[in-house]
């Protein structure tokens, strides 16, 4: 079976996109590999070498939620319609929008990783007000919708938004995120210490949260400062508290480190369709403490602990009740590290897709 996988190269979809192509070759799928957004820097590609069947075309158009894209969405998809007439797919697996209304008899699968609408009311409380940019992603976001034969998301929130926002999808399906358990650490001896990592500039994020208070342990905040489409900083400060740590981008060996010492990790998104960060840290044996989003719960359950929503003296409490007790730490880490290998991983990730490729292009799906 060939798929054509499309994916960006700015955050988490392409972690996931690691996961996806590298699982699916294994399984004997031969994968074009289309990425937009920016050029690859060569250690983000470092994962494909040794990949057989793996056919990556790198390009750098804009992405759908980006400011003045209409003529680089334009020109990408005639550009994917190439690539599609060259290699001949039996499936397209779509991780933009954009791509669903793509003019082609090939069956595709259209996963709906995050949106603009749910982002801003999750940040705001309401719906963006209407303006040419906002009507015209919503347009770009329904027809992609309309014209896929199936849309996946990562978490049931995330489908509900989806539906919410721009209308039920012919067909629909939840399909969980996962990581090779083997790229992480859970073996080190754990530091007294919080982690969290996020981009900055995303509100949505909401790390600045830590912020708010000297915390009881050393805590070390990861992300990027710069938005990748305004080009401006975000304007976050430690307030002087001396425990908390930039540690700004990091290579996946620094991050990989850090999960593994740190004892626990402070999920504090007040927006995500799904979290990989979390992922990660419960595949380091790292307890999590999560704000109280019904994402977090959904994926979560009782194996973390949680904030009241989006408050700071809450979050700081079940700081101190795990860096202060560690016997409580470990029973919240072993149970989060437990979930995630028994229901967030790559292998059972890519489980689900492929009876998805089934029902879409039935007869084809034949793997190793």
């Amino acid at each position: 079976m060939r798929v054509v996988v499309t994916t960006d190269t700015l955050g988490g979809v392409w972690t996931y996109t690691r996961e996806l192509v590298t699982e699916l070759v294994r399984r004997g799928v031969k994968v074009t590999l289309v990425s937009f957004g920016n050029i690859p820097e060569a250690a983000q590609c470092a994962w494909m070498e040794g990949l057989k069947d793996v056919d990556f075309r790198p390009t750098a158009f804009k992405l759908e939620w980006m400011q003045d894209c209409e003529d680089d969405l334009k020109a990408s998809a005639d550009y994917l319609l190439s690539v599609v007439h060259d290699v001949e797919p039996d499936l397209l697996h779509l991780n933009q929008f954009y791509y669903g209304a793509l003019n082609c008899d090939v069956p595709k699968l259209l996963v709906a990783h995050s949106d603009v609408v749910s982002w801003w009311v999750a940040v705001h409380g309401d719906e963006p007000r209407p303006s040419d940019w906002i009507n015209g992603y919503r347009d770009i976001v329904a027809r992609g919708l309309a014209g896929a034969n199936m849309v996946a998301a990562p978490s049931r929130w995330m489908l509900e938004q989806v539906i919410r926002h721009y209308g039920r999808p012919a067909a629909s399906a939840v399909v969980y995120n996962g990581r090779n358990p083997k790229l992480l650490n859970p073996h080190l001896r754990k530091e007294l210490a919080v982690l969290s990592v996020g981009r900055l500039w995303d509100a949505g994020k909401n790390v600045a949260l830590l912020t708010h208070f000297e915390p009881p342990a050393a805590t070390y905040i990861v992300g990027t400062e710069r938005h990748p489409d305004r080009g401006k900083d975000a304007n976050i400060s430690a307030a002087g508290w001396r425990r908390i740590h930039f540690k700004g981008q990091q290579s996946e060996e620094e991050l990989r480190d850090l999960f593994a010492r740190a004892a626990v990790y402070a999920a504090t998104s007040r927006y995500e369709p799904f979290g990989l960060a979390p992922l990660e840290a419960a595949l380091s044996r790292c307890a999590i403490i999560a704000n109280d989003i019904p994402t977090f719960r959904e994926l979560w359950g009782e194996t973390a602990l949680y904030f009241e929503r989006n408050d700071a003296e809450s979050l700081r409490e079940q700081i101190i009740r795990l860096t202060s007790d560690p016997e409580v730490c470990s029973r919240y880490a072993g149970l989060a590290h437990e979930r995630a290998l028994h229901r967030f991983t790559s292998e059972r990730m890519v489980d689900d897709y492929l009876n998805l490729y089934e029902v879409l292009a039935p007869a084809r799906v034949m793997v190793g």
